[in-house]
């Protein structure tokens, strides 16, 4: 009877193609995944379909940091207990989480969503580089015009919390040269309690949070 056919139902073969476009996720997986949908109560197949269909619709990003929010500015950014002249630059919405658990670090955030990789295609405008650098040149002139005592109390702090690899440096480097005129900016990066390349998200929460604490001045070398 299904000789010529995949699958015994259009509808399943439809939702088994669309599950399988999640990354990660196999034909096999699609299937069993698909199948355990199936034999569920049609009340929480509904409920997930609605969140999905609410973080879709719902969810943006927030314009100054790029956060995820569903507010057009983050709960992080609209903290006023945050010292919102400290910036930490990442790579991810993930990594922005990774760090909040360390509960180590009481700045803002700005994430690129990428790393410049010329083998994958993905350069410098590709990312949230110019707003970043919007963002410091008006702290900068803020501070300048604040009447603020010292070069410390009117510094800007971005801090490097980018993966170790070759192309993490080349973006760290590359944001060096566009800030590092723009005022007093102090750039600093996260010491190195990872391993080459391993992704913010990997680490464990001790070893994050130190090596946020235990932040070094960025070297141009």
């Amino acid at each position: 009877m299904y000789k010529d056919v995949k699958y015994p139902s259009r509808l399943l073969e439809n939702a088994v193609e669309a599950i399988g476009g999640l990354p990660g996720i196999g034909e096999r997986s699609a299937l069993r995944l698909a199948l355990h949908l199936l034999r569920q109560p049609a009340e929480n197949v509904h409920h997930f379909t609605e969140a999905i269909n609410a973080l879709r619709d719902n969810v943006c990003y927030c314009r100054q940091c790029q956060m995820i929010s569903e507010e057009p500015i983050c709960s992080i950014c609209a903290d006023e207990r945050r010292d919102h002249r400290m910036i930490c630059v990442v790579e991810s919405v993930n990594d922005v989480m990774s760090i909040e658990r360390t509960g180590q670090y009481h700045g803002v955030y700005h994430v690129l969503g990428g790393i410049i990789s010329p083998i994958a295609g993905v350069g410098p405008h590709d990312l949230n580089i110019s707003s970043l650098k919007d963002r410091v040149a008006a702290l900068c002139a803020s501070g300048a015009n604040s009447g603020l005592e010292t070069a410390t109390d009117a510094a800007v702090e971005v801090i490097m919390a980018l993966p170790g690899d070759v192309e993490g440096e080349t973006t760290a480097f590359y944001i060096y040269r566009q800030i590092r005129n723009l005022g007093e900016v102090k750039v600093t990066t996260i010491a190195r309690g990872l391993g080459f390349g391993d992704g913010l998200q990997y680490a464990d929460s001790f070893t994050l949070g130190r090596s946020i604490a235990g932040r070094l001045p960025f070297s141009a070398k």
